[in-house]
């Protein structure tokens, strides 16, 4: 999305802009309706957790995915202490497409790993499966 300058917000509303006239601004605002367009910048968490449960090989795929281009340096990923999951991510992150992005992980019970991930550089997007 383009980046409103001084010339574009006076163009539209008719008059010279002032920036530091906050009822003008306000005004702008409200009539583009900025505060549903322009989505707010949250800040990155440091540590997430993902619980997988319930969740196919594809949908967990998905979700770790998400997790590892969303700039968090590090995660709690709940697999469960049996089934398919537990052994599909350690699968992952050791020998894909995945590998690349995380420095280390280890388990934390039978059922989760701790997992920390490479801080994000312009890296290349994963792809899903």
């Amino acid at each position: 999305m383009k980046q409103l300058t001084d010339q574009d917000i006076a163009n539209m509303i008719g008059t010279e802009f002032t920036p530091n006239n906050r009822q003008t601004r306000n005004r702008v605002r409200a009539q583009l309706h900025l505060s549903t367009r322009i989505p707010v910048e949250r800040p990155i968490p440091s540590h997430t957790t993902l619980d997988l449960h319930q969740l196919t090989e594809e949908q967990a795929w998905s979700a770790i995915i998400k997790v590892a281009k969303s700039g968090t340096r590090t995660a709690t990923i709940i697999t469960g202490a049996s089934g398919i999951l537990k052994i599909k991510f350690q699968q992952w992150a050791t020998d894909s497409i995945l590998s690349p992005y995380i420095v280390s992980f280890s388990p934390i019970n039978n059922g989760s790993f701790s997992v920390r991930f490479k801080k994000r550089i312009n890296q290349p997007p994963l792809s899903t499966i």
